[in-house]
């Protein structure tokens, strides 16, 4: 029997993807991730990772733990450079995490990876379109989207995308509405949303692009607590949690949520332990974690974590290696876009 061509697929072809661990059919344009019977397809990872950051002066530590229980970070591995803000999400299949942009303390367009499963140092992978520094990122199996960023002058719209398993640079998706940077993300298998920032000034809006398709992105909603910026998010597949943020004034201890199919305002989930700002979220299928950031008066090595299906207040999951803010680079194995 004759096989059709892995360069030239038919619409409707279905392969499994060892990178991802992935059922995926090909639309005729592109292959992407479908659900499969079988639970050990989708059920996802458990380990989260965290990189860069400032304790004082900019760090090169990357640093994991295992989402599915409680505990301490471990040391991972390190950058190439010490480097802060990060593009703030999780852009990583189940095999591959990217940290992408940052600022080292020049604006970079430098874009690494780690293999997830592993302990190492980081490697390169490509560059972004611009330099810059806290991005919105987020990803399903196959691609990796950053949605705007400060590049050292501007806050900008543009919107890049790379495909995890092929190192190189980045191309353009198509653009923000709105110069935006300092916002969180959040994402499912299909959609990737970003949640406010600042624009140059802080906004509530909420934005989306549907990842397996190259444009602009596009009105979600809007968070209705404070106008913020300097928060960070994560998900699993239904629901978006984004933690924290600064309101101009001061730090703030919201969680609030939002079904990712469904277009529309934020809703209260409950609240941190304390007003925090600038730290990293990790996810499972079934928990959120926030850890690090800055609190009044200092850094804190402080790790929190919800449960999705259930709205309440943030509990200790355990400490950073050390206290540190602008550890905003962040990747998992089992987040929702997976």
């Amino acid at each position: 029997m004759e096989y059709p061509s892995l360069d030239k697929p038919k619409a409707g072809a279905i392969r499994f993807n060892t990178d991802s661990s992935q059922l995926e059919i090909y639309d005729g344009n592109q292959w992407t991730g479908i659900l499969a019977t079988s639970p050990e397809l989708h059920t996802g990872g458990t380990r989260g990772l965290g990189a860069g950051g400032n304790t004082g002066s900019d760090i090169d530590v990357i640093e994991y733990w295992n989402i599915s229980s409680t505990g301490n970070a471990i040391d991972f591995g390190n950058l190439t450079a010490g480097r802060e803000y990060i593009g703030n999400g999780q852009a990583s299949s189940r095999s591959r995490g990217l940290f992408m942009g940052g600022r080292e303390p020049s604006y970079v367009d430098t874009i690494e990876f780690v293999t997830i499963a592993s302990t190492g140092d980081a490697a390169d992978f490509g560059n972004l379109t611009d330099g810059g520094h806290y991005a919105m990122v987020g990803s399903n199996s196959i691609r990796a989207i950053a949605i705007g960023r400060y590049d050292g002058s501007d806050v900008v719209n543009v919107i890049d995308y790379v495909t995890i398993a092929s190192t190189g640079n980045a191309k353009d998706f198509g653009d923000s509405p709105d110069a935006i940077s300092d916002g969180a993300a959040g994402a499912s298998p299909t959609r990737m949303l970003a949640f406010a920032g600042n624009a140059p000034s802080k906004v509530n809006a909420i934005q989306y692009v549907t990842i397996s398709t190259l444009g602009n992105s596009a009105d979600f909603g809007d968070l209705t607590n404070d106008i913020r910026s300097q928060l960070c998010g994560s998900s699993n597949a239904v629901r978006a949690c984004t933690y924290g943020g600064h309101n101009g004034s001061s730090r703030v201890d919201h969680i609030e949520f939002v079904t990712i199919a469904t277009l529309g305002d934020s809703q209260d989930f409950g609240n941190l332990t304390a007003g925090r700002r600038n730290g990293n979220g990790t996810s499972s299928s079934t928990r959120g974690v926030m850890s690090g950031g800055y609190e009044d008066p200092s850094t804190v090595d402080t790790m929190e974590y919800i449960q999705f299906a259930s709205t309440g207040n943030a509990v200790d999951f355990g400490n950073l290696t050390g206290a540190k803010y602008a550890n905003t680079g962040a990747a998992s194995n089992g987040h929702g876009g997976l």
